[in-house]
């Protein structure tokens, strides 16, 4: 594969929390697409893992339930954006992703008006075992 992408869109959210100046978001399900150079078709993922922003500054409250373990999936995101110094993600998470100078990370929740904003020093995304295949995305026929 060379190429790897968190779609943000429907990444399952399992805690965020905020301690010692560093913001965590846990996936518990990230979904990943993974293109190949020279082919068309795509394939579908899902992975666990953290995004973790460090020399941190929350820049909104986190959300209520954010940190509450007893649930397994806490939120779904629906996109946001993670700035990489001069670079945006819309609505992805380049993989891998480890990065010092400005950053920031603005996500959207379903079914809540609350957002998960930071900005910091160094962001870092650490996968968490292997992923698992979940289809092929084939491109529609013109």
């Amino acid at each position: 594969m060379d190429n790897s992408s968190i779609r943000l869109d429907g990444s399952e959210i399992a805690g965020i929390r905020f301690t010692e100046g560093a913001l965590r978001v846990r996936f518990s399900r990230a979904y990943i697409i993974k293109t190949m150079t020279g082919s068309a078709e795509k394939t579908l993922w899902w992975q666990a893992g953290e995004l973790i922003l460090e020399g941190a500054e929350l820049l909104a409250p986190l959300p209520e339930g954010a940190a509450d373990p007893s649930e397994a999936t806490a939120f779904i995101c629906v996109g946001g954006d993670i700035d990489e110094n001069v670079y945006t993600y819309r609505d992805m998470i380049p993989i891998p992703l480890e990065s010092r100078g400005h950053c920031r990370c603005d996500l959207g929740l379903r079914d809540t008006d609350q957002r998960v904003r930071a900005h910091g020093e160094v962001i870092r995304l650490v996968m968490q075992d292997t992923p698992h295949y979940i289809e092929h995305i084939r491109p529609e026929a013109p």
